[in-house]
């Protein structure tokens, strides 16, 4: 159905399962506004700068895309993805040792303490972002994913976007180190046929920003679905081996992106039943939808680690598949049994109804999580 984006945008939002997966392969189907969005005029809708404007393997297709997605899948390989388990633990417990400190019966916000800190602590130390840029750099790729901020507001981060990450660049220039940075910098320096600069901004802005935000929500979403579960709870408890199932099953209910800006048709699109997407038409992809679209999942509003055949696209499906995804599973992995190992009475320190939603039609995440940890005495 046709809905509403902002700046006077209309798109059509695809929900359902079987649609949703056939769009995502489909030959008409392009993630490239240069070439097929017949309206697209560079840099002149703010708030889809981070979605459209950049130049990378999110917003190409074919061989452009193939080149830009290889220059950094190798740093997403199995061999290295769990290589950074080490690092990950590291993290994971320095961050429960801080929460240790915290006084029985005391609320403590976990997104900001726990779930947050882990994602982003891993994606700038891959990127070897210094610390000094870190809080600057994170606080505007949150505000990439605001979905209310005015045209005003969203030009603001649209500059301070770019900014942040020439900043970033110059830093690697004068002290280079053993980083992704480095590498693509090194790359564009000696070849620039296989990365532009504009390419080489445009890839940071990707990868920092997906790299922290989809793990965050992930991490958040778990929790409150297990505090709200305590039968299945106990049961991962138990049987340790069952905590995949927790993320898989968090992953369907609660995708981290529910939608996803923007493809467009570069022919005809006939979905049947009437229903025709126009050459040049803007298409907006519900991933959160797959999921809880009942002919996928039975039962689809029932959170259930015992669910068979369970599917979902929380991670995208097709060329496009995020690179990332085993990074964040990798990540919830560690960092879910270790807060739920150390505090084993933590409990929400609100009804779930009161948790608010982050401002945010694209990404699915809390403003923050309030969890007591421990009991008062």
């Amino acid at each position: 159905m046709p809905v509403h984006l902002p700046a006077g945008l209309t798109a059509w939002s695809v929900s359902r399962g079987d649609v949703v997966k056939k769009l995502l392969t489909h030959t008409d189907v392009s993630k490239d506004a240069r070439t097929s969005w017949p309206a697209y005029r560079p840099y002149a809708i703010a708030w889809l700068t981070a979605w459209v404007d950049v130049i990378s393997m999110f917003t190409t297709d074919g061989a452009d895309h193939n080149r830009l997605r290889n220059l950094v899948s190798k740093a997403f390989s199995a061999r290295r993805i769990d290589a950074m388990r080490p690092a990950v633990e590291t993290i994971v417990t320095s961050l429960l040792d801080d929460l240790a400190t915290e006084p029985p019966g005391q609320p403590v916000d976990l997104r900001a303490r726990f779930a947050y800190p882990i994602p982003t602590g891993v994606i700038c130390d891959l990127f070897g972002v210094p610390e000094t840029q870190r809080p600057h750099m994170l606080s505007i790729i949150d505000s990439v994913l605001d979905t209310s901020l005015t045209a005003e507001q969203a030009t603001d981060v649209q500059r301070d976007m770019f900014a942040a990450m020439h900043t970033l660049l110059d830093a690697k220039r004068a002290a280079p180190g053993d980083d992704m940075t480095s590498l693509l910098l090194t790359t564009q320096q000696s070849d620039g046929d296989k990365l532009s600069v504009d390419e080489l901004i445009s890839t940071l802005i990707l990868m920092i920003g997906a790299g922290s935000e989809t793990a965050v929500s992930l991490i958040d979403h778990a929790i409150v679905a297990l505090l709200t579960h305590p039968d299945q709870l106990e049961t991962v408890k138990a049987a340790p081996e069952r905590w995949n199932d927790v993320i898989e099953e968090s992953l369907r209910q609660h995708p981290p992106i529910m939608h996803l800006p923007l493809r467009y048709a570069t022919a005809d699109i006939d979905l049947g039943e009437g229903v025709i997407i126009g050459k040049g038409e803007l298409i907006l992809i519900a991933f959160g939808a797959h999921g809880r679209d009942p002919q996928v999942n039975p039962e689809p509003d029932s959170f259930d680690i015992d669910r068979r055949e369970r599917q979902h696209l929380a991670f995208g499906h097709g060329p496009h598949y995020c690179l990332g995804a085993p990074l964040a599973r990798l990540e919830a992995g560690i960092a879910l049994p270790a807060l739920f190992g150390r505090f084993p009475h933590l409990r929400l320190a609100h009804e779930p109804h009161s948790l608010k939603p982050q401002p945010s039609f694209i990404g699915n995440d809390y403003r923050a999580l309030p969890i007591i940890l421990r009991p008062a005495p």
